[in-house]
């Protein structure tokens, strides 16, 4: 039987208006409405979906449209009749980019990343003269091979946070850091504060957990209607008095997926704030250093309490978004306490970093400002290329004009994120939907775009988009006040 099961008035709320725009018959509409969901994670695999007279209830139709729509996700593949739990979500050995194998030539906007950095087989053949002598030990250590622990010590200690060895924890990148933390440092019914819209699979992790959300909302200059960006501040210091959370999950440089940065001030708020309820707060600074533009300099986030308050801090970095994303290593950055913690019982997940991995990133930090130059004349052109691009096709969207990270969140102008993901899908196109980056189908008039992609492969992905949101032009909009609970 399937352990994770999705209420009925959960699945609602994903769906959204999902008969929006009203082109075929409303079985395919709800199909594809529920692949989507399954597609981009909002719906896990495994899951047990409502029963068919339940959902046809909750929706208004009939029972046979239903049938037919569970019908075309099982016959797809997205679903699996089970024994004992009705409708199980699945996905297919390759999830179809319209009706198509996506190991085809598609664009996959989905991820915000760089291409490698140019640098890193160079960097990979040096590190092998250090393999030698790794391969006289065990290779197993939790806390991480020393010589990259010194030297992610080293780069905060430039940075302007002087860090000691005893601080720092070699991750298999930064996802799995989260993960870890999470694990070891919440409890079933802990509330964790989270930001909103945020990374999806941090939500995912901290949910594993036990964690209850607890959410701050951060929005991107340009795309809201009274202003307004960046961090409730407000909000935030009354999350952390009211709630008493017991842990805190920011990204304070360049928030993905806003592009946002915390003002300093506000970074000193937090960690007092988090410091007087005793809460922990994860600082995610994996994009932190892909700066293009921005004004002032920052510090690593610790380096904003004293000695009071700068303990709640735990900073997580990595080099998958400046060097490579499959070069899996990342860190983690606490007090000597609670990385010993960590380290105990990190074996019940897994025996440590590869050990090469290790060394080409010890080898890459010690001269790490040629990799950053490169990423930002990179970005930089990136960015100023999306924001023309979309001008020149979307003349209505609000585009920020993001200085630094990898992507810009976009306003639609109307709730039809996932409608739009769809459709360009069927055009090659993957890319996530608003809703992903948020909780109970909020942001549907919000879209990602990743500004990291070279210049050809943005102009396809956009014309693509140009197309699909051409496609629902001549669809009826319903009235803004029917999603006011979702944007």
């Amino acid at each position: 039987m399937a352990d994770a099961r999705i209420g009925t008035r959960s699945l609602l709320a994903l769906l959204g208006d999902w008969r929006l725009p009203a082109s075929g018959p409303s079985y395919l509409a709800l199909f594809d409405r529920i692949r989507l969901l399954v597609l981009d994670g909002r719906i896990a695999v495994d899951t047990r979906l409502p029963a068919e007279r339940d959902l046809a209830q909750a929706l208004g139709v009939s029972r046979t449209m239903v049938s037919a729509a569970y019908r075309e996700l099982r016959d797809a593949g997205y679903t699996q009749s089970v024994r004992g739990s009705g409708s199980v979500t699945r996905l297919p050995g390759r999830a179809p980019v319209g009706g198509h194998d996506i190991s085809g030539d598609f664009i996959d906007f989905s991820k915000a990343t760089l291409p490698a950095y140019p640098g890193l087989f160079a960097a990979t053949q040096d590190a092998l003269s250090d393999y030698p002598a790794a391969l006289t030990t065990s290779g197993l250590d939790p806390f991480g091979e020393l010589v990259l622990r010194e030297a992610v010590a080293a780069r905060y200690t430039e940075r302007g946070l002087p860090t000691s060895v005893e601080q720092v924890m070699i991750t298999i990148g930064a996802q799995h850091a989260i993960f870890l933390l999470a694990r070891v440092l919440l409890g079933r019914g802990d509330r964790a504060v989270a930001e909103l819209p945020s990374y999806p699979h941090a939500y995912e992790a901290l949910k594993a957990a036990g964690a209850r959300l607890v959410p701050v909302t951060v929005a991107a200059a340009g795309t809201s209607d009274d202003g307004m960006h960046g961090w409730d501040a407000a909000g935030l210091s009354q999350a952390f008095a009211r709630t008493s959370p017991a842990l805190a999950y920011l990204m304070p440089d360049f928030h993905n997926p806003t592009g946002e940065s915390m003002p300093a001030e506000l970074r000193e708020q937090v960690l007092s704030d988090a410091a007087r309820q005793g809460t922990l707060v994860i600082a995610d600074e994996t994009s932190g250093e892909l700066d293009i533009d921005r004004a002032g300099s920052f510090l690593p986030f610790a380096a904003y309490g004293d000695a009071a308050t700068a303990g709640s801090a735990i900073m997580i970095g990595s080099v998958g978004k400046t060097v490579w994303s499959g070069l899996r290593v990342g860190w983690i950055r606490a007090e000597p306490a609670i990385i010993r913690k960590l380290a105990g019982a990190r074996f019940a997940g897994d025996l440590g970093t590869p050990v090469l991995e290790q060394l080409v990133v010890a080898r890459l930090l010690r001269d790490f400002e040629p990799v950053l130059a490169l990423r930002s004349a990179q970005l930089r052109e990136g960015r100023d290329t999306v924001i023309r691009m979309l001008g020149e096709r979307f003349p209505d969207w609000r585009v920020p004009r993001v200085d630094g990270g990898l992507a810009t969140w976009v306003n639609l102008g109307a709730p039809i994120s996932s409608q739009l993901a769809l459709a360009a899908r069927s055009r090659g196109v993957l890319i996530t939907a608003g809703p992903r980056f948020g909780l109970d189908g909020a942001f549907e008039r919000f879209i990602r775009i990743p500004i990291g992609y070279q210049l050809g492969e943005l102009e396809r992905g956009l014309d693509a988009l140009a197309e699909s949101s051409g496609s629902l032009a001549h669809a009826p909009v319903p009235p803004a006040e029917l999603f006011a609970d979702v944007v």
